[in-house]
């Protein structure tokens, strides 16, 4: 079967350009709100179904990037030649048809492909003309038009069928369009074109003659030229009234995250039988609940569909079907990056960690590491005693067991994200936290911790020797039958809790001990 090895954008929705690689099988695209994962799920989508009508129903002027249009608009003299053009292509393998197969591509080379192109309409560079020469201030996208060639250099439409892809979109669930399509392409991967064709003529011939058998008698004693008729047109036909029931109970009168579940689960354990190439995949956590959005991920892992591409932003999803085959985008960038370096073990133990951080750091810029649920909860409070604000420096902080630093610090060597460590020297400072992160030279990572290993050993003992007032007065009390320091010692999450209370309620600021300063400082270089 097909598969997309390429895919490339050209001034398409908030792409200048971009170039996508997939493989064979599954294929994550891992990104926040608004980075462009869903832009990239629409383009294949377009390309396959190649449909003017759907593209001109979206819009030119959503499809085209508003910086290319900004840019024209800017120019003191204006030619057609400065219009921007929309691009999209997809590069198949090479095994795919051979009357695909030709060099009208950006790459010129021969190879199997498909490509849309949205550009201005050559037969009204006339009217064009006569339009720029008046310097107009809003973009002329009424002059442009949609083509869809294969890379042969041959045009085709939707009726072509050269790549068939399935999209479900679950942010769309409930949207009658999204079901009928949905019903309409499963359809048409299960039945072949002669059988449709058979089909749908019987179909017809059954309406027709219930029109005879049930509502002549009735037209004829209707006034006027007025009789009751069985809709047959095109817009009203087998392939429109189709639809999928599971139980007795059609699927789209379901709950949002049971028809989730069950679209997807449909397609991936027919996918044998059906000659669907690839399956996309928009945002399939939403309306899930976290058990039935594992058992989704388990059938994905285990589906045999030929190729899968699943645009995200769950860090479960991300990590379950393997990193290094991830496709990284952030919101505030228009570059992607992938986790193919990234080791085996490294990758494995991510499949297997917690989820919940990895999407946030790979997502990041800057990220500060610590090492336990007290670092993390009294962070803010020590952050904003340095006059600043976690959220306007852009900071992420995370909380990660001490021995899984080094797999963090893996993915920040390949993605160049800024990260400082923090952590207890644990009493030998030369071994934990020196010779421990010898392999991690990068200029983007450094660890940070306090250099007296024989008293300052853990966060807590530095919190408490630089505010031994505050703390004295905040735990030694009726309540509490330990020293302040022993408390603190035994009670480590409550007692970060307690601290970061009263400093938020009474305005206390905190003397934040040196490593930290240190570490707050390089952070914000």
């Amino acid at each position: 079967m097909q598969y997309i090895k390429k895919l490339k954008l050209e001034n398409f929705k908030r792409f200048k350009y971009l170039e996508v690689n997939f493989k064979e099988g599954i294929n994550t695209i891992v990104g926040d709100n608004e980075s462009g994962k869903s832009s990239i799920i629409q383009a294949i989508d377009l390309v396959a179904k190649g449909s003017r009508s759907r593209v001109e129903t979206i819009g030119i002027e959503s499809l085209l990037t508003k910086e290319a249009c900004n840019d024209f608009i800017q120019l003191t003299q204006k030619s057609i030649s400065d219009l921007p053009e929309i691009h999209v292509e997809i590069f198949l393998n090479e095994d795919s048809k051979s009357e695909l197969t030709g060099k009208h591509n950006s790459d010129n080379i021969n190879t199997a492909g498909l490509h849309l192109i949205i550009k201005p309409n050559d037969d009204l560079s006339k009217e064009i003309k006569q339009l720029l020469a008046q310097n107009p201030s809003c973009f002329p996208f009424e002059f442009y038009i949609v083509n869809f060639v294969t890379f042969s250099g041959e045009s085709y439409s939707g009726y072509s069928r050269f790549l068939s892809t399935l999209t479900i979109d679950n942010s769309q669930i409930s949207s009658e369009y999204a079901n009928r399509e949905y019903t309409k392409t499963v359809y048409y991967s299960t039945v072949n074109d002669v059988q449709r064709v058979q089909l749908k003529n019987e179909y017809r011939q059954h309406k027709e003659r219930f029109s005879a058998n049930h509502l002549t008698s009735i037209n004829s004693s209707m006034v006027g030229n007025y009789d009751f008729a069985i809709r047959s047109s095109t817009k009203s036909n087998l392939e429109t009234d189709i639809g999928l029931i599971e139980d007795s109970i059609p699927i789209d009168e379901r709950g949002k995250g049971q028809q989730c579940f069950i679209k997807t689960e449909f397609v991936l354990s027919q996918s044998s039988n059906r000659n669907i190439d690839v399956l996309l995949l928009e945002e399939p956590e939403n309306h899930l609940s976290h058990t039935n959005m594992k058992r989704l991920v388990s059938r994905i892992a285990d589906s045999e569909q030929n190729q899968i591409i699943i645009a995200t932003h769950n860090s479960l999803i991300s990590s379950r079907l393997n990193l290094r085959k991830s496709i990284l985008l952030n919101s505030i960038g228009t570059s992607i990056a992938t986790l193919e370096n990234l080791s085996i073990d490294t990758a494995k133990f991510f499949m297997k960690a917690p989820d919940n951080n990895i999407l946030e750091f790979i997502l990041s810029n800057k990220v500060i590491l610590v090492e336990g649920d007290a670092e993390y909860m009294l962070f803010d409070t020590l952050y904003r005693n340095q006059s600043r604000n976690l959220e306007d420096d852009a900071i992420h902080i995370i909380s990660v067991d001490g021995l899984s630093f080094k797999r963090y610090l893996d993915l920040a060597k390949i993605l160049n994200i800024r990260v400082a460590v923090i952590r207890d020297n644990d009493g030998d400072a030369q071994k934990n936290c020196i010779a421990n992160y010898a392999e991690y030279p990068e200029d983007n990572i450094s660890i940070f911790y306090d250099s007296d290993d024989t008293v300052r050993t853990t966060f807590e003992i530095c919190v408490y020797e630089d505010n031994k007032g505050f703390c004295d007065n905040l735990f030694d009390n009726g309540s509490i039958q330990k020293l302040p320091l022993d408390y603190m010692l035994d009670n480590k999450a409550e007692a970060a809790y307690r601290i970061a209370e009263k400093c938020d309620s009474d305005q206390v600021f905190l003397k934040v001990p040196d490593y930290i300063e240190r570490a707050i400082a390089w952070i914000n270089e």
